[in-house]
């Protein structure tokens, strides 16, 4: 498995390829990502082509957006730091390929955005850059093609080493090439035809893809309504006008980025970890050259890529896009906060709890060391909130997250879960698998997540991960 950058003191640094106009769903994730653009260093904006919009590419509805988020970024300022100004974000919008998939590549085809996307990846060598593909992937194609033919094999290593690829699904024929071609490079999606036949199974439609897709058995599709949207979202300033009404889903792109979000999940440390975005099992799906970050797994160990949830039914649902309906309230408590920020003064808004675990501030994991038998006390009662909201504390087992080919899932009890302090008994360095082989192991690993939620208007939540290595 590769390895990952720990960037807990900085910003993830972010590359966007749409195919925004194609539908309404582009330009609602742009939306979400600049009122929370002061958690990104986003490095370039890229109108592409896809398969729903195979010879045109529309920059200037990135354009249209920027322009709404000119108007409120004073407001935004009053909340935070760290907002970008709109003249930079219109700086970094350019045009990928202008044709269809990999027939616009070629040695002579490199785009604006092609080039934006290599200059990016040259200028800062201390962090990844992530490039999420809400539409087809042939400007990326474009850029690793023309970085082998004028490179070394290390300068080329060194340059595939530097990206981080979310796809949401493969909306033209250059993703499977560029996985075929470039074996080493970091890339998450869940192989398809670009035909969209496939959408219904993959992670990401677990943001809003109950009534299209109807894969989302036990979520609660309150806050994913256009009538939720309507109150929530499009009544806010200038950015709630530039929020469209969804065709399908909402903001089938946003899972691309959602997992990079500075909550206290972390889950852009590894796939697996689990978060806003989703979890994803490293493996080879079937028809792919080697092992990528994607769905499926064996069930032979009991853990696969699906999670388990309690439903709003009341009852456990397992499925992929359970990954990330599990934090639907949460995340879009979390938006519709932000758009007020984009309206409202400080005092008048609501702002993130600050979640504090054994007396640590910050977003960063915790790694603990134990025994099997031991019992670990965590604590966050020095957590607090900005606005002086009372606040609640849940803390709960991530039994999925963490897996990995090699990696045992160790057993714990959670006790007191919905107090500020917990206690967590280490019951088995490792959960049996299905026939029980593994009862004697030496090491495994647990996730425990603590969760803070203020009772403001909406109601924010605030994260921690504990991670367990036990022995």
């Amino acid at each position: 498995m590769p390895d990952y950058f720990d960037y807990l003191h900085g910003k993830p640094r972010l590359f966007v390829l749409t195919d925004i106009g194609n539908e309404p769903d582009d330009q609602m994730s742009l939306v979400r990502l600049l009122v929370y653009s002061n958690e990104f260093d986003i490095e370039g904006l890229v109108a592409t082509t896809s398969t729903w919009q195979k010879d045109k590419i529309q920059p200037e509805t990135i354009h249209h957006v920027i322009a709404a988020y000119a108007k409120v970024r004073a407001n935004l300022m009053k909340h935070a730091e760290g907002w970008p100004e709109a003249a930079t974000l219109d700086a970094l919008v350019t045009a990928g390929q202008p044709a269809y998939g990999m027939a616009a590549v070629g040695p002579d085809k490199l785009s604006p955005g092609a080039k934006a996307l290599i200059a990016a990846v040259d200028t800062q060598k201390s962090s990844p850059l992530w490039v999420t593909v809400w539409g087809g992937a042939n400007t990326l194609a474009q850029a690793l093609l023309n970085v082998r033919a004028t490179r070394t094999p290390t300068e080329l290593s060194d340059f595939l080493y530097m990206l981080r690829v979310v796809s949401i699904s493969d909306q033209d024929d250059a993703g499977p090439w560029i996985r075929r071609e470039f074996p080493d490079l970091h890339y998450v999606v869940k192989p398809s035809p670009p035909n969209g036949n496939d959408y219904g199974s993959a992670t990401w439609t677990g943001i809003s893809g109950d009534e299209f897709y109807r894969n989302c058995a036990g979520a609660d599709g309150t806050t994913v309504t256009n009538e939720w949207l309507d109150k929530n979202i499009r009544a806010k300033g200038p950015m709630g006008r530039a929020y469209p009404r969804f065709a399908f889903i909402m903001e089938g792109d946003t899972p691309s980025f959602l997992g990079l979000i500075g909550n206290g999940l972390n889950s852009f440390m590894n796939p697996g970890y689990g978060g806003w975005g989703g979890r994803y099992v490293y493996l080879q799906p079937y028809g792919e050259t080697h092992e990528i970050w994607s769905q499926g797994g064996d069930a032979f160990p009991r853990v696969t890529s699906q999670d388990t949830v309690t439903g709003v039914d009341g009852k456990p649902h397992v499925s992929d896009q359970a990954t990330i309906w599990r934090w639907r309230e949460a995340f879009q408590h979390d938006f519709a906060a932000r758009m007020d920020w984009t309206v409202k003064p400080f005092e008048a808004a609501n702002h993130n709890p600050r979640a504090k675990l054994n007396g640590l501030a910050g977003t960063a994991p915790i790694f603990i060391g134990a025994r099997v038998g031991e019992t670990i006390t965590l604590d966050a009662a020095s957590s607090d909130d900005p606005d002086g909201d009372k606040l609640s504390y849940r803390w709960f087992h991530y039994p999925e997250a963490g897996f990995a080919p090699g990696q045992n899932m160790a057993g714990v009890e959670v006790t007191q879960a919905d107090k500020a302090q917990v206690k967590v008994k280490i019951t088995t360095a490792c959960r049996p698998n299905w026939l029980h082989t593994n009862k004697d192991c030496a090491s495994g690993v647990a996730h425990i997540i603590l969760a803070v939620t203020d009772d403001g208007a909406p109601s924010l939540t605030s994260y921690r991960r504990v991670i367990l290595r036990i022995q």
